[in-house]
């Protein structure tokens, strides 16, 4: 699946939405803390590739796996050799090669969490960051349209950069 970014499209929201309010009864026994939309399409008026990211925080990531069969029954096709699988159980649907939703279970008290809004929230806040994202984002899915992984390593040092400074401020 090639690498496309494409102007913010308002019905992410929608389709954020929709998903967060069948998760809330899916992973009732689980979650301790909302659904949230994190990930590029959670900020308005930033390009994105066209995959709404959820974040629901569960109370225990190893008692998060007996949910695992139930997001399945629901569409949501779970990635087992997920790279990060110590610290999120990692799913998405439809399937993986014209996915449109990306689901992580995180552990409430993880790291991860923190990061994931630290950084939505810092470019919600900030139009320059986020227009210094978004260029750097349309860049690099030129210079790696056929390789996520290295597009998606090739932004870290902005991440990491976004989410240490937005530490510092609070």
């Amino acid at each position: 699946m090639p690498v496309e970014v494409v102007g913010y499209d308002p019905t992410w929201q929608h389709e954020f939405a929709e998903q967060r309010d069948r998760l809330k009864i899916l992973l009732r026994g689980w979650l301790c803390e909302p659904v949230e939309h994190v990930g590029s399409t959670a900020v308005p008026g930033l390009a994105s590739k066209p995959i709404v990211d959820i974040l629901a925080p569960v109370t225990s990531l190893t008692d998060a796996r007996g949910a695992v069969s139930i997001l399945q029954q629901d569409g949501w096709l779970h990635w087992p050799a997920d790279p990060n699988k110590s610290w999120r159980l990692w799913f998405l649907r439809p399937q993986p090669d014209a996915r449109t939703h990306h689901l992580y279970l995180i552990q409430y008290d993880d790291p991860h969490v923190g990061e994931l809004r630290t950084f939505r929230d810092a470019l919600r806040a900030d139009d320059a960051l986020r227009d210094r994202y978004q260029a750097l984002k349309r860049r690099l899915a030129k210079e790696f349209r056929d390789d996520r992984e290295a597009y998606t390593d090739a932004k870290a040092d902005f991440i990491d950069n976004t989410v240490a400074c937005g530490r510092t401020r609070e």
